[in-house]
């Protein structure tokens, strides 16, 4: 089966871009369109997928907080580097956590228990695991991290589609490294807790 065959990738690729865009286009029904978006992914994948888990429990922790500490501080780094580069993307920043940061409790739940294994399942678990069917890996994790920044076309925000070019590069490539889904959920997890919750940069 060639990639151009393999119509569950298309079409999830397809309804993933419909589903970003709806939810890009109001910024009141984020948390709720997106919620309904990654859940959707979870099923789509459960439905059509093996999910991988090829570490044991000490060793997905391992790495994953590892990982998520590690991306973390590229990021950071990243940070540093934003008011020597064009676009005002350091106030690209700022909005993003202005208009898109968690504000209420059940924003915390779904962000933790929707959002994160949501984006995992379907953007390594699933995407990059078909493409990988028929590419090696180092195209398939460009690929997919492409394809993963791709969606954040509709926020207009060209540092959130960077920044998903990268986590999905890293993500990509600890997801062929490791094979395992509880490794990326537990990096994305510790990652996401520091950028949006403890250690914001803004």
């Amino acid at each position: 089966m060639t990639v151009l065959k393999d119509w569950r990738l298309a079409v999830s690729l397809v309804l993933a871009h419909i589903l970003l865009y709806i939810t890009f286009s109001d910024r009141d029904i984020f948390w709720y369109i997106y919620t309904a978006a990654n859940l959707f992914f979870i099923s789509f994948v459960i439905i059509n997928e093996k999910i991988d888990d090829k570490q044991k429990t000490t060793n997905f922790i391992k790495y994953g907080l590892l990982s998520g500490l590690l991306l973390y501080l590229l990021f950071w780094i990243g940070h540093l580097l934003l008011p020597i580069l064009p676009f005002s993307l350091e106030k690209q920043v700022t909005s993003m956590y202005k208009w898109y940061s968690p504000q209420f409790s059940w924003h915390y739940i779904v962000l933790l228990l929707v959002f994160i294994p949501g984006e995992e399942l379907f953007w390594r678990g699933f995407i990059q695991k078909r493409l990988s069917n028929h590419f090696n890996d180092l195209t398939a994790i460009l690929v997919s991290a492409s394809l993963y920044a791709s969606i954040f076309i509709y926020s207009e925000k060209i540092v959130w589609m960077l920044a998903a070019l990268v986590a999905g590069l890293f993500w990509g490539a600890l997801y062929a490294w490791k094979r395992s889904i509880p490794t990326l959920i537990i990096s994305h997890l510790v990652f996401d807790l520091l950028l949006i919750i403890f250690l914001p940069l803004h």
